[in-house]
């Protein structure tokens, strides 16, 4: 007698129950991690499905400091043409719905991350920045926002993202306009001399996962990591 259809329907009575059974992690914004069961939880492994959920939380530090960076530059915003800087941030992580799709994601990220501090780039230095990012963090996914068995992620990759997110950060920090300013108004001291350190952490969050995931990949893998740094002064970055 066959058993397979018993068997299958079995493996998706008990994935319904572990989908179900859990409790959501309660957050100050009401915002819920919890993924809606499908069928093709079944083509996935226990990697696979970490290997997503890191990379949801690195689009959603992205997407962050793309707010948080309208909202302290908002002249930034304006010469997109944008109404606010929540609709900036939207328009310029729209295209994750159907990024295979997008020619967004063949963006030359390495020269896109140098032009936001050129003195005389003329247009939206966030928009420019973070689209950088954005594609350099999505090309170390290879493109893709799902991963199955058969979905090879490259360790390497991973590993070189987070160092030239590194790179970035110090220039971020350090870049200066003609005037002694920032180019980009990020960390600082409020009236009453307490520092706002968000951007640090969020930034520390984002290059702490990525790390992460390239440990957990490279073990999967057993391809081991070439370590590496980024000459900062020259941000000539690793390749991804």
């Amino acid at each position: 007698m066959n058993r397979a259809p018993a068997l299958l329907a079995c493996l998706l009575t008990a994935a319904l129950l572990a989908a179900c059974g859990g409790q959501p992690i309660a957050r100050k914004d009401g915002s819920s991690s919890v993924r809606s069961f499908s069928m093709k939880e079944l083509a996935k492994g226990d990697v696979d499905t970490v290997i997503e959920i890191h990379q949801q939380e690195i689009l959603a530090i992205l997407k962050s400091l793309t707010l948080k960076l309208y909202r302290r530059n908002p002249n930034e915003w304006r010469k997109s043409g944008f109404a606010s800087a929540d609709e900036a941030t939207a328009a310029l992580f729209k295209p994750l719905d159907h990024w295979h799709l997008e020619p967004q994601k063949n963006l030359p990220w390495e020269t896109v991350l140098l032009e936001p501090w050129r003195a005389d780039f003329a247009g939206d230095r966030v928009k420019t920045l973070m689209d950088g990012l954005l594609v350099m963090h999505m090309a170390a996914f290879n493109h893709q926002t799902e991963f199955y068995l058969l979905t090879e992620v490259d360790a390497q990759k991973l590993y070189n993202a987070a160092r030239n997110t590194e790179a970035v950060v110090w220039k971020l920090s350090s870049a200066r306009n003609e005037a002694g300013e920032p180019v980009l108004l990020s960390n600082g001291v409020d009236g009453n001399g307490v520092a706002n350190l968000s951007f640090e952490r969020e930034f520390g969050k984002l290059i702490g996962i990525q790390d992460t995931l390239a440990k957990i990949v490279e073990d999967k893998s057993n391809r081991a990591i070439r370590f590496g740094v980024v000459n900062v002064a020259s941000m000539v970055f690793l390749p991804i």
